[in-house]
């Protein structure tokens, strides 16, 4: 089971934006804790701190109780994270980007991460076209797949039901799940109550950049 994820005091400044403001947030193994908040709240920068991506202005991201810094690439090798760029390859296949992400994490068995990949989001009927040439539900489901491939600690989400039709949905939410019951830390950001409803075992609320609510409250 992954460990324990802790921001303590974070503040991120983006120019004259004070995108957090001091935002103290644990996350828990084997728990889908839902973000939610108007725009601007500061959900998408939380993920992006949390996976490593940026740097905060102050404050700490804690795995396990060590600062993700000092841990750097092992530490984003153990994040996965669908946000609202896709970070997939338009010109390689589905399959090929998926390989591509197996080499880059050193799995042993790759080839059967990414069949399984590609089978656990219904996948295989394009996965030797060109990303490029997909419809954004398609590149929507690889991106999924990229996520998942190497069984991260810590899961992040972003909006991910977008493009999704009904049935992709469902399967998004299914793997989700799976991937708590596994151990996983799951931190979603969706302005879609239901998703949240649906999945969360919890949800935190921020406005203006600070933590307004927490439900139920951590212990």
């Amino acid at each position: 089971m992954a460990a324990p994820v802790e921001t303590r005091d974070l503040v991120k400044v983006w120019g004259a934006t004070r995108a957090l403001a001091g935002v103290s947030i644990r996350f828990e193994p084997a728990t889908i804790t839902a973000v939610l908040g108007p725009n601007g709240s500061g959900k998408s920068t939380l993920l992006a701190l949390l996976a490593g991506l940026v740097r905060p202005s102050s404050g700490r991201v804690l795995w396990n109780g060590r600062d993700v810094r000092r841990l750097s690439a092992d530490w984003r090798a153990r994040v996965g994270i669908v946000g609202h760029a896709p970070m997939l390859y338009p010109e390689l296949t589905a399959r090929e980007n998926l390989r591509v992400m197996a080499t880059l994490h050193g799995l042993a068995d790759a080839t059967r991460r990414v069949e399984r990949a590609l089978d656990r989001f219904e996948a295989g009927s394009f996965a030797d076209r060109a990303l490029g040439r997909c419809s954004r539900g398609q590149v929507q489901r690889v991106a999924l797949a990229r996520a998942l491939l190497h069984a991260p600690d810590l899961l992040l989400l972003d909006e991910p039901s977008t493009g999704l039709d009904v049935a992709s949905t469902a399967r998004l939410e299914q793997a989700v799940r799976e991937e708590r019951d596994r151990g996983a830390v799951v931190v979603l950001v969706t302005h879609d109550e239901g998703l949240a409803t649906r999945l969360a075992d919890r949800v935190v609320r921020l406005q203006r950049g600070r933590l307004v609510a927490e439900e139920p409250e951590a212990p």
